[in-house]
């Protein structure tokens, strides 16, 4: 594909967007820019995000999707009550996993995936069950970390969003590939800057 080509489809789809469409986007964008400067407001944008995209996916009748959605609405009102009150209202610091954690991402991402795929294949028309599976189960456990305030978050979000990105123009939906390509270059600038904050947290203070 010309790149003049793909620039008109990009064109062609953002016209054919609703408001609500473009809204979500939009919040969501923002959502992923504040989080990676570690802004607890990005859940604030986050929620709006997907209420409005679950709300576009009802009316397209996209069942499997709004229950996605539904859990990252769970996990986003998780997050923000975590980040504002687990540490004894202090602000949680960003931290690394440890083992039991990552026992925890590796039983989201493979319990996520088996269920998801058996939900795929034997109740859906889907042509993809299995690299939808790995997208949607991989951001599960990234969304967990995120709402753990966990530098690794940043890492399980981009391996989903490099899966889903030549999927998404598979499924010839150029906006939103071009959307989680946008994302995906965000989340590696949030991985670095997460990572200063832990140095300069390490750093004690003196009076």
């Amino acid at each position: 594909m010309q790149l003049q080509e793909f620039i008109d489809h990009i064109q062609q789809a953002f016209i054919q967007t609703s408001w609500l469409e473009r809204l979500a986007v939009l919040f969501g964008i923002v959502q992923v820019i504040l989080s990676s400067r570690n802004q607890i407001s990005n859940y604030f944008f986050g929620i709006l995000s997907i209420v409005l995209t679950i709300s576009v996916l009802f009316d397209a009748r996209l069942y499997a999707e709004i229950i996605l959605n539904v859990y990252y609405l769970v996990m986003s009102i998780y997050g923000l009550w975590y980040w504002k009150f687990k540490n004894d209202n202090k602000t949680l610091p960003v931290s690394s996993c440890n083992k039991r954690e990552w026992q925890i991402v590796a039983a989201i991402i493979i319990g996520g995936y088996a269920l998801l795929y058996l939900f795929l294949s034997h109740f859906t028309d889907s042509d993809v069950p299995m690299l939808d599976a790995i997208v949607s189960s991989t951001a599960w456990a990234g969304m967990w970390l995120l709402a753990k305030r966990k530098i690794e978050n940043w890492i399980l979000l981009n391996s989903s969003n490099i899966i889903a990105v030549p999927l998404l123009f598979y499924k010839e939906l150029y906006l939103f590939a071009t959307l989680t390509i946008v994302l995906f270059i965000v989340a590696i600038f949030g991985y670095y800057r997460w990572k200063k904050i832990i140095q300069t947290q390490r750093i004690p203070s003196y009076a």
